[in-house]
């Protein structure tokens, strides 16, 4: 059992913002990873509630990503809520849009707006399935095809470069089913060409794609020796280890200034916390029953020794959502 698990049984602590209490990533404080692994319990907490509300949504994804964009947001992102359009913030890009539900939530806790908005997930004029931007404050990228989320960054990234804006990073998650695309490659060539040090790529690395595991369908592996191959500077860390998270974003970010991109290959696991879901394919695209949920709740306070409950009552959507829509439509 990892430190992170055991002071999340020791203690409650409400999670709040810790952007400008973290200048040292190489060496965060017990209480900043106890704010981390916080955020990234509720992230799975909430995804649970308003992915159900909704009928629809990519649980795996989500769940497989959360401790990386708690890092993100609450201690390395140089971001404000308050000012989400700051010209000197840093650049997120979820190229893995489908995998929104993990960003919006994560999104809520640091302030860039509220919780309820959350259960407006997949409905007419609520936050859409895959990120669009404009729609709400914080979401830099509108996505949907998959692989074109680095493009977009390295066209940011050159774009700051050119403004003479050398304090801010562009950062793009990835999902390692992405890098069958050959557009990833086309815009890592790019990268290296341009030189753009402000530019992190990080690849979620859980090993299952839509319809089965990475290995068997379409392997990328050597996975950092390619990115090596294309000039970036690779890294690689546990991507549920908040300390190795944390110590790989701060070499990405300090020590790796040298004219190479920088990608973080963080190796995760597909449905983190949900023995049932954890690697499984088909909890891709799903979203439980309101009793299933209820189950994943308990799974989820059994593993990281919490005891919370859900902000209301769940309930199956009267249309049964757009997983049903989705289902009518293919039938």
């Amino acid at each position: 059992m990892n430190k992170t698990r055991i002071a999340l049984r020791l203690t409650r602590h409400k999670v709040g913002s810790l952007t400008s209490s973290m200048p040292d990533l190489k060496h965060p404080s017990s209480e900043q990873l106890l704010g981390f692994a916080l955020t990234a319990f509720r992230t799975r907490r909430l995804c649970l509630e308003f992915v159900t509300n909704a009928g629809w949504g990519h649980i795996g994804g989500s769940f497989s990503e959360a401790e990386l964009l708690a890092c993100l947001y609450q201690g390395i992102l140089n971001v404000d809520p308050a000012r989400p359009d700051d010209p000197l913030r840093d650049r997120f890009v979820l190229s893995k849009a489908h995998a929104s539900p993990a960003l919006y939530a994560t999104l809520a806790q640091r302030g860039f707006f509220s919780e309820e908005r959350l259960f407006s997930y997949c409905r007419i004029d609520g936050l859409d399935g895959h990120t669009q931007r404009g729609q709400c404050p914080g979401i830099e990228y509108s996505g949907g095809s998959l692989g074109t989320g680095l493009s977009y960054s390295v066209g940011l990234a050159l774009g700051l470069r050119l403004a003479d804006n050398f304090t801010s990073r562009v950062y793009c998650l990835i999902g390692d089913g992405e890098c069958n695309e050959g557009q990833v490659w086309e815009a890592a060539m790019s990268a290296a060409q341009y030189r753009l040090d402000n530019l992190i790529a990080v690849i979620d690395y859980n090993k299952v794609m839509a319809k089965g595991k990475m290995s068997d369908l379409m392997a990328v592996e050597p996975l950092a020796d390619k990115f090596r191959a294309f000039g970036w500077t690779a890294i690689e860390c546990d991507g549920h280890d908040l300390e190795e998270i944390c110590l790989a974003f701060h070499r990405a970010k300090y020590l790796e200034m040298n004219g190479r991109p920088v990608v973080v290959i963080a190796h995760t696991c597909k449905g983190r916390g949900l023995p049932e879901a954890e690697f499984n394919y088909q909890w891709h695209t799903h979203a439980p029953s309101p009793a299933q949920a209820a189950a994943f709740l308990a799974d989820l306070n059994r593993t990281y020794g919490r005891d919370e409950k859900f902000s209301r009552t769940l309930l199956a959507p009267k249309d049964g959502g757009l997983e049903a829509v989705v289902t009518a439509d293919l039938a």
